[in-house]
């Protein structure tokens, strides 16, 4: 059996220590005494109601608000002792609305940091090359277009390649995907998910939606009035037991629904159902799926992603794959939630939702009783009969 080995940690700790923020003509402070240890390649999400500074606190990192009082440790150098525009170009920012700048095509985007610390040409272009396919957009077709010829989904994937592009070992991110719609915003997080898999940057995350902050965090700190911690813990920990009332009205009364959000669907077993290519004869899926044991199969496209859901009646009327079939509905890939499976399960007639994985590549399917065993064993480890 071969052995996971887990990427290296390229993030750094960060630590903030007793750290305000005053502004002149206001008695009280926007930011008052704030202290936590972010881990290194860990993604911390700071949550709570607008107005309660977090925007604040995390832009204090980067200095691009200065504090008050109170220090900053970044990889155990004092933020304060470096200089300010130095300290930035080493700490990826990414935004909502991708903050691109409009009048540069997006190579020249994603270049802007390594350009500015000196990087030659080359490594330039192939930098911007290797991020546009790391975060899904392939070069050849969007290296050239400009800001609005893209939809708001790319460009926030072209706002998360900028800020990664030189690399820097902290990521911090002001509600970057505030600004799209639900499932847009789903597949951003799962690619978001699956890049911290990957690079294992310092993340601090800023965002007022607390089932966004169970996705993605591996710790979340729950802010109260002036950026007061009202509990930072990880999110199985908050979900099960919140510090207090106002903690506890985040969680919100679906707790147990929440503990879907903790759980990806990489993590449980996977179903399956008979396939076929649409190049494919319509024999060989019928024979497939009549030896399945189910009633429905899949057609995909040459790329293995999934396109109709097939019924045996559909077959014997079907001239071709190409004509065979309903259109597949939303799906989950193998970064999303178990809750958004949930979701997606219930728009779905067959009770089963397609599962794909990286380019939209067909996984497998996940069905209602997935989620019900899971909840189970979570009632079963509780003890007390609710998650």
């Amino acid at each position: 059996m071969t052995e996971t080995v887990e990427p290296a940690v390229s993030g750094v700790e960060i630590v903030l220590d007793s750290v305000t923020k005053r502004y002149s003509g206001q008695r009280d402070p926007a930011v008052a005494d704030v202290s936590m240890t972010i881990p290194a390649g860990e993604t911390v999400v700071l949550v709570g109601p607008s107005g309660c500074g977090k925007t604040t606190t995390m832009r204090m990192i980067n200095r691009l608000i200065e504090p008050s009082s109170g220090t900053i440790t970044i990889g155990g150098q004092d933020a304060a002792a470096v200089n300010p525009d130095r300290l930035r170009r080493g700490i990826g920012y990414s935004i909502q609305q991708a903050g691109l700048f409009p009048h540069l095509t997006v190579a020249k985007n994603v270049a802007t940091v390594p350009g500015l610390i000196g990087w030659d040409r080359k490594r330039i272009g192939d930098r911007v090359d290797e991020m546009l396919d790391l975060v899904g957009l392939d070069p050849g077709t969007f290296r050239d277009r400009y800001p609005r010829q893209l939809s708001g989904g790319q460009q926030q994937r072209v706002g998360v390649a900028r800020a990664l592009a030189a690399d820097p070992p902290v990521l911090l991110m002001d509600e970057p995907f505030g600004a799209v719609d639900p499932i847009t915003r789903g597949l951003l997080q799962d690619e978001l998910l699956r890049l911290q898999a990957e690079l294992r940057k310092t993340i601090v995350f800023v965002t007022h939606d607390f089932n966004e902050a169970v996705k993605l965090g591996d710790r979340i700190a729950v802010l109260g009035d002036r950026s007061r911690i009202l509990q930072y813990d990880t999110p199985g920990a908050i979900l099960a037991e919140p510090a207090d009332a106002t903690v506890a009205g985040f969680v919100g009364a679906d707790a147990a629904l929440k503990q879907l959000t903790l759980t990806r669907v990489e993590d449980v077993e996977l179903g399956a159902c008979a396939t076929a290519v649409e190049t494919d004869s319509v024999e060989s899926l019928r024979t497939a799926l009549a030896g399945s044991g189910k009633d429905f199969g899949l057609v995909l496209d040459e790329q293995r992603r999934p396109l109709r859901w097939v019924t045996l009646p559909q077959l014997e009327r079907a001239p071709s794959l190409r004509d065979a079939g309903t259109p597949v509905g939303e799906g989950v890939s193998l970064r999303s939630t178990l809750q958004e499976a949930l979701e997606a399960l219930l728009a779905e007639s067959t009770a089963n939702a397609v599962v794909t994985g990286r380019r939209g590549v067909y996984a497998g399917l996940i069905t209602i009783d997935t989620l019900v065993a899971h909840l189970s064993a979570i009632r079963t480890h509780t003890g007390n009969g609710s998650a």
